[in-house]
């Protein structure tokens, strides 16, 4: 990982940085493979409910830190545009506990003329599996989030260039 900006090198094995400003080398799982993004989200012990597991809405927290660490990494905030959550939703498939780390998958299914529709795979360290996956609508708005506004030429050449770089392809 390029530290000056946070650039992933070698996609297969690299250093990256927790939510918890510590760094902890992480072998990229198969299930990842083709996620440009992965985050590292630590569980703590807060997170969890009355039921000791991970809280369903904690789900969206994680997804919501994801969802910035891509739109960073692709550059895709200005100070003249920002984006709008439209619609999200998160499918449990088996529950997670503390202590565990999630390595959270974040990919552009699709890239609309202002929308972008996003992937989440979230898989559990501890468990070697896949727990979690999701995904998101986001709506690009102006700066006063008054109109919508198209994706640049640009904007979308660095986003598909990102997801190329780990051979998955968004329809758009």
């Amino acid at each position: 990982m390029n530290s000056t900006n946070n650039t992933i090198e070698n996609v297969n094995d690299f250093k990256v940085a927790s939510s918890f400003n510590t760094s902890e080398d992480f072998k990229i799982p198969e299930s990842l493979q083709h996620f440009a993004s992965i985050y590292v989200q630590p569980v703590i012990w807060n997170d969890m409910d009355a039921f000791n597991h991970v809280n369903n809405v904690v789900y969206y927290r994680y997804a919501e830190a994801a969802r910035i660490h891509y739109l960073t990494q692709t550059q895709a905030f200005t100070d003249d545009a920002t984006t709008v959550l439209a619609q999200s939703s998160c499918t449990f498939l088996r529950p997670v506990t503390f202590p565990d780390t999630l390595l959270i998958g974040v990919r552009t299914k699709k890239l609309g003329n202002s929308s972008i529709v996003m992937d989440y795979c979230y898989y559990s360290t501890a468990q070697s599996a896949v727990v979690a996956t999701a995904d998101s609508v986001l709506v690009k708005l102006n700066k006063e989030a008054t109109a919508k506004v198209a994706w640049s030429d640009s904007e979308r050449d660095t986003i598909l260039d990102f997801e190329k770089s780990v051979g998955h392809t968004p329809d758009y």
